[in-house]
């Protein structure tokens, strides 16, 4: 159960608390060391599911704990952003919110027997989180480049794509659970 792709999977959730804690000291090298964290911790997930599907170690446990690394290590450096006046926090709320939304389904899907897996939206929204995150973490001018508005700029598009993905989640579950009562009462 605990194989190699799931120990990756764990190192993701424990270096979540580093990225925090390098992230509340603030200053312009904790900030580089909390970016340089979160960027190692974000490949982990490419790392993990790769093993994961070539060595053969898919397992029920890396599928509930790979999203839920992935919620708790950007869920919690968008909430720290908030704390840190980064973000605005109506737009983590909705990102947070989608979240909550999305694996609340997935739960439900499971006991209806559907299969609610990551589609490119969901995916590209991940993808854009990590870009938003990236120069948002990198908060204070490198070489007088000022790279937040950057991120600022990708958080407000990954909140989009956000919204659009668990807008097409709701509704894969929905036509798909609505199918099985049907064929549940044809039967």
């Amino acid at each position: 159960m605990l194989n190699l792709a799931n120990k990756i999977t764990l190192l993701r959730i424990l270096m979540t608390p580093l990225v925090i804690v390098l992230l509340y000291f603030q200053g312009p090298t904790l900030c580089i060391l909390a970016a340089l964290v979160f960027i190692f911790a974000a490949i982990t997930d490419w790392i993990d599911g790769y093993i994961a599907r070539h060595a053969d170690m898919v397992t029920s446990m890396g599928k509930f704990l790979d999203p839920l690394a992935d919620k708790v290590l950007i869920c919690s450096v968008l909430i720290m952003f908030v704390q840190l006046d980064w973000a605005p926090a109506w737009v983590v709320i909705v990102i947070v919110c989608r979240e909550l939304v999305v694996t609340g389904l997935r739960a439900m899907a499971i006991d209806e027997g559907i299969v609610l897996a990551a589609d490119r939206f969901g995916k590209a929204k991940t993808v854009l989180q990590i870009a938003a995150i990236i120069p948002i973490t990198l908060h204070y001018p490198i070489f007088g480049i000022e790279l937040w508005p950057v991120g600022e700029v990708l958080l407000y598009a990954s909140m989009a794509v956000a919204v659009f993905s668990g807008v097409n989640y709701c509704r894969y579950f929905y036509r798909h659970a609505a199918d099985a009562v049907s064929a549940g009462k044809s039967a």
